[in-house]
């Protein structure tokens, strides 16, 4: 009788049996259920994602989210001519978005979707950049040597645009008595080759909105006092989905009139599978023609800006999706609740007499803590980390930015999925663990800790 492999119990066919590691392309076939088993069983030792409270990105969506998901994961989203309806979606959106961001025409607006907000902050900068040459070029002077501000908490993507695109970085270095970036010194680093200074809504290292229009302001005076005419980028990759909803009388966006572009992160508190980002540009003349190449779309011609070509038009449909489905009072039921977790979190972490709060969450859903001055030398918020992912739970802990660079801060994201429910589990493992490392009778060792999250 011929060998039949199907008929081989699971654990003993080829690949199963021997180890299925490659880094080469192996010579024959196999079964693929046998490929699919041996993938899913490999990744099983990574952590669970919904237990991952570094992570800004959204790690759960209802069943209806993912059956569109599975309808679209084929279509690509360049292919504009091919899939029509999918581009008129992303128009939908950033249209959407426009408005949602107080655009004072939403008709003379323009935006698009990206890969996440690394390259929807490099589009920004980009016609940062392309802006500040033009207007360079017109006056008869050099376009060598541009400048960027921005704080010194800024996310890694924008040191990679700087990078990228050879433009000089110039940091405000938070400090205890400035952690945000709120207009002090900008006078010391603006000058003729400065293209633009970043604004972040939603730091990364401790959730906290930076104040756009205290830096507005600065940026007025001193375009009174030298002529320079500054504009204003918003990085809200995490805020701009939150504080339409929750803090909706605060000035932030378009409202700003310094304020050109906004990018926010859809797969973050935009609460749609990564990864996609947005960016939208307060109108027509903020985005220079010359970066934005004409593709055929029902027989016309339709503008499209973006680094990367090929990419999923999966995450569009379902940002679309999450539009229609929750609406406003959707967004901002869901937002709320992430938030109350937040507050219910941090106030009971604060409440510890080994830490100390050094934001409560009532920015974005997002709060840090340190360990209480002087509290102890037995053990560091390392030995924390590492004792709460025994339990399942990543919650990072890392160095702060600029003069703060020497001070140690913990950080937990709550993210819709985080239930209520779930943060009473945490809090519990939390004092456990806290009470665990109290009553050593000698200083934990450290070696072999190691920083395991990077901005």
């Amino acid at each position: 009788m011929a060998h039949d492999e199907q008929l081989e119990p699971t654990f003993t066919r080829a690949g199963e049996a021997t180890t299925a590691r490659v880094t080469r392309i192996p010579d024959g076939e196999m079964l693929p259920e046998t490929a699919y088993r041996i993938i899913h069983d490999e990744s099983m030792l990574d952590g669970n994602a919904r237990l991952n409270l570094a992570t800004f990105v959204t790690t759960w969506m209802d069943e209806h989210g993912d059956r569109l998901y599975h309808d679209a994961f084929d279509k690509n989203m360049i292919d504009k001519d091919e899939y029509p309806a999918t581009a008129a979606i992303e128009e939908y959106c950033w249209r959407i978005l426009a408005d949602l961001w107080n655009a004072p025409d939403p008709d003379d607006a323009i935006g698009t979707s990206t890969i996440g907000s690394s390259e929807a902050c490099m589009l920004g900068g980009l016609a940062l950049k392309r802006r500040w040459q033009h207007a360079r070029r017109a006056a008869g002077k050099s376009t060598e040597t541009p400048n960027l501000i921005m704080s010194s908490a800024v996310q890694v993507c924008w040191e990679k645009f700087c990078n990228f695109f050879d433009i000089e970085m110039r940091f405000i270095d938070t400090s205890d008595e400035h952690p945000l970036m709120d207009g002090t010194g900008l006078e010391d680093v603006v000058d003729e080759n400065t293209i633009g200074v970043v604004v972040i809504m939603g730091v990364t290292y401790t959730g906290s909105y930076e104040p756009v229009t205290k830096v507005a302001a600065k940026l007025d005076e001193i375009q009174a006092a030298t002529g320079l005419d500054i504009p204003i980028h918003v990085d809200g990759a995490s805020g701009a989905m939150v504080a339409p909803f929750l803090q909706p009388d605060l000035e932030w966006d378009f409202r700003v009139e310094r304020v050109q572009s906004i990018n926010t992160s859809g797969h973050k508190y935009g609460l749609v599978y990564p990864g996609v980002g947005w960016v939208v540009w307060r109108n027509t003349a903020a985005l220079p023609e010359d970066l934005v190449f004409r593709v055929s779309y029902l027989g016309g011609s339709m503008p499209t800006f973006a680094i990367n070509f090929s990419r999923p038009g999966a995450q569009v449909l379902l940002q679309y999706y999450r539009f229609l489905r929750l609406g406003r009072e959707g967004y901002r039921a869901i937002q709320q609740a992430s938030q109350d977790v937040a507050v219910f979190l941090s106030g009971e972490i604060g409440a510890l007499d080994a830490y100390e709060l050094l934001t409560d969450g009532t920015d974005i859903p997002v709060f840090a803590w340190r360990q209480a001055p002087g509290y102890t030398d037995k053990w560091t918020l390392y030995h924390l980390a590492e004792r709460l992912r025994i339990k399942g739970w990543l919650v990072p802990a890392y160095p702060l930015s600029g003069d703060q660079s020497d001070q140690t801060v913990m950080r937990i994201v709550c993210r819709n999925g985080l239930s209520h429910d779930l943060a009473e589990d945490l809090l519990r493992d939390i004092r456990e663990e806290t009470e665990f490392l109290d009553g050593l009778e000698a200083p934990m060792p450290h070696e072999g800790l190691v920083q395991t999250f990077h901005h």
